[in-house]
């Protein structure tokens, strides 16, 4: 039986907020056995742009990255929020060394083709290197990768925390049991985003469908379940989507293969 590996990807408003941030890292922490951390950092790097005088840039909630953004999101998503997340883990006893998708060759990507949309240095995963997070975590190291991939040519890439999170959690599929997490400042996929009790405990592929259908499910949630659904196709032995405390109490919504829900 392969060795159980928990992944967890923290983003939202959850990074921007210190007690909540320290909370859903406590939760982390304590996660027994091997671990890995993913993160992004949209919000501050939005806000860093600003104080820089360079709007951001947005397409259907998907960052555009030109030259001057990417000079922004690498200092904050590779520097800033990453020695944030890394200090504070070390902090609470976890052992966390910070990393880019350069770092180890961890993550290659290659630019996202210009369709309808010209998306600029935004990187699509083409490969994880899975030997160099295995010799990390033989060694007693949590890595905590950030949200930046690079070619493999000297470009550095931004590329969305929700897919880094689904493809390193497939790509570990072959030698661990993944168990993938994804934390944000909701308790879970609501059908009332106003209502914290309406938190859709199970979902599968054909209630997914029927909610997007409905507008009940959509924006920034829909990349995200798309993701989640991949590695759970992929492979992965579990995936629940929600907040800090609702993932501690089990109440956090459970992404599933079949409708035989558990009671």
């Amino acid at each position: 039986m392969k060795e159980p590996l928990h992944l967890f990807k923290i983003g939202g408003a959850v990074l921007e907020n210190y007690e909540e941030l320290e909370e859903a890292l406590g939760f982390f922490g304590n996660l027994p056995g091997r671990k890995v951390l993913v993160h992004g950092g949209g919000r501050r790097a939005s806000q860093m742009s600003r104080q820089l005088g360079i709007e951001p840039k947005m397409y259907e909630g998907r960052r555009i990255t030109d030259s001057a953004s990417l000079e922004v999101v690498v200092m904050v998503y590779a520097g800033l929020e990453n020695k944030k997340v890394v200090s504070m883990l070390q902090a609470l006893n976890c052992n966390a060394i910070g990393l880019s998708g350069a770092d180890g060759n961890v993550l290659l990507a290659e630019k996202r083709p210009v369709k309808e949309v010209d998306y600029g240095y935004v990187g699509d995963v083409k490969k994880v290197n899975t030997q160099s997070l295995h010799t990390l975590l033989e060694a007693g190291l949590t890595p905590a990768l950030c949200a930046i991939t690079h070619d493999g040519q000297g470009q550095l890439l931004n590329t969305n925390a929700d897919t880094i999170a689904a493809e390193l959690a497939i790509a570990l599929t072959e030698q661990y049991q993944v168990n993938l997490y994804y934390c944000f400042e909701k308790p879970g996929v609501m059908t009332d985003i106003d209502d914290a009790d309406s938190v859709i405990r199970y979902l599968d592929p054909e209630l997914y469908a029927a909610y997007r259908e409905q507008g009940i499910i959509a924006e920034g949630m829909i990349p995200k379940l798309d993701n989640a659904f991949r590695a759970l196709k992929a492979g992965v032995a579990s995936i629940h989507v929600g907040g800090r405390k609702a993932l501690a109490l089990g109440k956090a919504t459970q992404l599933m293969w079949t409708t035989d829900f558990p009671e």
